[in-house]
C-alpha cells in the first residue's frame, strides 16, 4: 500500500510528498560519521519536525472528518477508518482525534505546535489544563491562562505541565483560585467515585492479570504501601547502621568523594518486578482476623494438599477457586496468615460439633467447601465463599451441625431446597438436582 499521493494538487499534499521522498532518501544513509555536536543538533531538529508534522496531521485529520473521508467504505467514522487503514490501535487514533479538536479550539497552542516550540505531549497537557477554564469566565481569563501555560512549556515537560496546570488559577486569578480549585476537586472526586472499579482474570499462564481505577487518595495509599515494602527490601544495608558509623563513614568518604551506598540505593528506581513482589507481599501479609467474612469465613484462600506434599512431595496443591499451584508454593503459603491449609491425611480441626452448635463453624464451612467445590446444585458454579451452609437433616428435626450432615448452597438454591414446590435428589456425581413438583 502506497502512502504517497499519486498526483498531489494541494500545496500541503505536495509538501508531504516531498517530505516522504526526502526521508526515504535519508533512511539508508549511515550516521556513524556524524559528530557529537551535529548529532545533537539533528536530534533537536527532528524532535521539532516531529511536533510540526503532528500539528499538520491534526489539522488534516479535522478536515478529513469534515469531508467524511473513509465513510464511503462503510467505516463508522473517519478516525476508525484511519486506524484500520494504518493499522493503528483505535485508542491511539481517537486520542489524536481528541487532541485535534482541543488544539483547534486554542489557536495559540496550535501555532506553537506548528512552529515546533512545544511538543505534542506538551500540547495535550496544555489543552487539558485550559479545559478547566469555566465557560462563563471573564474574557481575559482564557488568553491569560493560555499564555501562562505556553510560557511554562519553555522550561517544563508534559508531566510538569499537568501538575502546574492544576494550579493555574493561583497565578492568573488568585481571587477565585480557592473557589475554582474546590469546584474542580469536587467534580474530579465525583467522577472518580463513578469510575471506580476492579477486575482480575486468570491469564492461563500461571498469572492473573487485572486492572483497577481508584480515587486519588486511595490510589496514593496503595502506592505508598507497596513502595514502602519494596524500599524496605531495596535499601536495607547488610550491617546495622548507627549514627556513629554514619558519621565515621562521612568523615572517611569526605576526602575521596565516595557516596553513601544506602543513599545511593534510595535514588535507584524501583523495578516493575520489585513493585510486583511488594504488592504480593502486601496481599499475603494481611492477618486473616482483619479480613471481612464471606460465606461464614474470612476472605482467605484455601489450599488443599496431601500430607506427602506438605512433607516435601512434588504433587501439585489446589486452591478452593479451582486453580492449582506447585507443592513448593503451597508449602510457603501454608505459613502465611492469609492462607488456610487443608492437609488430607494429616491432623484436622474437630469438624463434628453434634448438637452443641446451631450454626456451622468456619472450619466446617471450609471443609464443606473443599468437598463440594461450591454450591452443591448441579450446574451451579457459585464459589464456596458465596454459599450458605445447610443442614441435610433440619436442626428443628434433630439434625446435627456437622460436615457429614451439611452441604453448601448458593442463596437461590438454598431457598429452593426449602421450597416445597421442588423435589431433589443426588446424581451419580454427588450433585443435587432439582425438579418442580407437578
Amino acid at each position: 500500500m502506497s502512502t504517497k499521493p499519486l498526483h498531489p494538487s494541494h500545496p500541503v499534499a505536495a509538501a508531504v510528498a516531498r517530505i516522504e521522498t526526502e526521508l526515504s532518501q535519508a533512511a539508508g544513509v549511515p550516521v556513524w560519521s556524524m559528530a557529537a555536536g551535529e548529532a545533537g543538533e539533528v536530534l533537536e531538529a527532528l524532535t521539532r519536525a516531529r511536533a510540526q508534522t503532528d500539528a499538520l496531521l491534526l489539522r488534516v485529520l479535522r478536515h478529513a472528518e469534515s469531508v467524511e473521508t473513509g465513510l464511503e467504505t462503510g467505516a463508522t467514522s473517519t478516525t476508525n477508518w484511519w486506524a484500520h487503514r494504518m493499522r493503528m490501535v483505535r485508542p491511539q487514533a481517537h486520542a489524536f482525534r481528541r487532541l485535534a479538536t482541543q488544539v483547534e479550539a486554542h489557536p495559540a497552542v496550535a501555532e506553537a505546535l506548528e512552529s515546533g516550540r512545544i511538543l505534542t505531549d506538551q500540547a495535550r497537557a496544555i489543552t487539558d489544563a485550559l479545559e478547566q477554564v469555566p465557560a462563563d469566565a471573564e474574557a481575559w481569563v482564557l488568553p491569560a491562562a493560555t499564555q501562562r501555560m505556553l510560557d511554562l512549556a519553555a522550561d517544563h515537560d508534559a508531566k510538569d505541565l499537568r501538575i502546574l496546570g492544576r494550579r493555574l488559577f493561583e497565578v492568573i486569578d488568585p481571587a477565585t483560585a480557592d473557589a475554582e480549585e474546590a469546584r474542580r476537586l469536587e467534580a474530579e472526586e465525583r467522577a472518580a467515585r463513578e469510575r471506580v472499579g476492579f477486575g482480575i482474570r486468570d491469564a492461563g499462564d500461571g498469572t492473573m492479570r487485572g486492572w483497577f481505577t481508584l480515587p486519588t487518595a486511595q490510589g496514593e495509599m496503595l502506592r505508598r504501601q507497596v513502595h514502602a515494602i519494596a524500599w524496605s527490601k531495596h535499601t536495607h544495608p547488610t550491617t546495622p547502621v548507627t549514627e556513629q558509623t554514619n558519621a565515621a563513614a562521612a568523615d572517611a568518604d569526605a576526602a575521596d568523594g565516595a557516596v553513601d551506598p544506602v543513599q545511593a540505593q534510595r535514588h535507584r528506581p524501583l523495578s516493575r518486578t520489585g513493585l510486583g513482589e511488594a504488592f504480593c507481599e502486601l496481599i499475603e501479609s494481611r492477618p486473616a482476623d482483619t479480613l471481612p467474612t464471606s460465606g461464614g469465613i474470612s476472605a482467605t484462600v484455601v489450599v488443599t494438599m496431601e500430607l506427602e506434599t506438605l512433607l516435601g512431595g512434588l504433587k501439585a496443591a489446589s486452591l478452593d477457586t479451582g486453580s492449582t499451584i506447585t507443592a513448593a508454593q503451597a508449602r510457603r503459603l501454608a505459613c502465611e496468615a492469609g492462607i488456610i491449609p487443608i492437609v488430607l491425611g494429616g491432623g484436622s480441626v474437630v469438624l463434628d460439633m453434634g448438637r452443641r452448635r446451631r450454626f456451622h463453624t468456619p472450619a466446617q464451612r471450609i471443609a464443606m467447601g473443599v468437598r463440594d467445590g461450591g454450591c452443591s446444585a448441579a450446574g451451579c458454579d457459585m464459589p464456596a465463599d458465596k454459599c450458605q451452609a445447610h443442614h441435610e437433616t433440619p436442626w428443628s428435626k434433630g439434625g446435627s451441625t456437622s460436615v457429614k450432615d451439611g452441604r453448601l448452597y448458593c442463596p437461590s438454591h438454598h431457598q429452593m431446597i426449602h421450597d416445597p414446590a421442588y423435589q431433589h435428589h443426588l446424581d451419580k456425581h454427588g450433585k443435587v438436582r432439582f425438579t418442580r413438583r407437578t
